[in-house]
């Protein structure tokens, strides 16, 4: 691999059986996934690329609560209380 196509991707040296070391290009992991409504970070959602994240069960990609992988715990409380008032 040379020019623009290893420089996008992470050198990660590995060690091979014959005990030598060699280069290997993975590639990055993408940007965390953020709060819909406030753009904060969100926990429990993980930085993988979507063919690691296809292997995951359903439980390890994002929280079980409402609106879990799409609002962080404070805007989805706030949502809540909104629903319920607006009742």
């Amino acid at each position: 691999m040379k020019g623009t196509e290893a420089r996008s991707k992470k050198m990660v040296k590995v060690r091979t059986p014959g005990g030598r070391l060699k280069i290997r290009y993975r590639k990055r992991k993408p940007n965390p996934a953020r709060c819909a409504k406030c753009g904060k970070i969100l926990h429990g959602v993980p930085r993988e690329l979507p063919s690691k994240m296809r292997n995951l069960p359903k439980t390890k990609k994002r929280p079980e609560r409402p609106y879990g992988g799409y609002l962080c715990s404070k805007c989805m409380r706030e949502l809540m209380k909104e629903k319920a008032y607006a009742i």
